[in-house]
């Protein structure tokens, strides 16, 4: 399933470039990605941004904006996906940001919480998702909805 995603995903993407900002997936979009027989043409690179030092650092998410939503919002993805775009230099990012397990945050987001960001040259976002399981069901959910997110953007 996954891997007829990913595939489905780098051939969307044919011409265009993709970079990955990714937190509690922690490089599972990016192996899917790689998984594919021609990725190379498409995958520039990732992120793996578990820590905020890294968040603000090398995707330029702004301190101010971490300390008032936390790692773990809709901003944040957003800024993430923003900031791997223009640090790697493609046509396409995406984030992701959340709570695999086992325990939520000081802001009320619970286990199962993820944010997606998108970014390509025209739109900018993120959106919120609740998954349900143990820690890897929540981030397999959650590199299979940001490769959907990718897919639905690049039709």
């Amino acid at each position: 399933m996954m891997t007829n995603l990913s595939s489905d995903v780098i051939k969307a993407l044919q011409g265009k470039t993709i970079a990955t900002a990714e937190s509690c997936t922690g490089g599972g979009i990016g192996a899917a990605l790689t998984a594919v027989s021609g990725s190379s043409a498409v995958y520039k690179g990732g992120i793996i941004s578990y820590t905020n030092e890294i968040k603000e650092n090398l995707l330029g998410v702004p301190a101010a904006m971490l300390a008032q939503y936390g790692a773990v919002s809709e901003p944040v993805a957003q800024a993430m996906a923003e900031g791997a775009r223009k640090a790697l230099q493609t046509d396409i990012a995406v984030s992701v940001t959340g709570f695999a397990g086992p325990g939520g945050d000081e802001y009320g987001n619970p286990v199962g919480t993820v944010f997606i960001g998108y970014a390509d040259t025209t739109v900018s976002y993120a959106n919120e998702y609740h998954f349900i399981g143990d820690r890897e069901e929540v981030r397999n959910q959650a590199i299979q909805a940001a490769l959907q997110i990718i897919l639905e953007e690049n039709k």
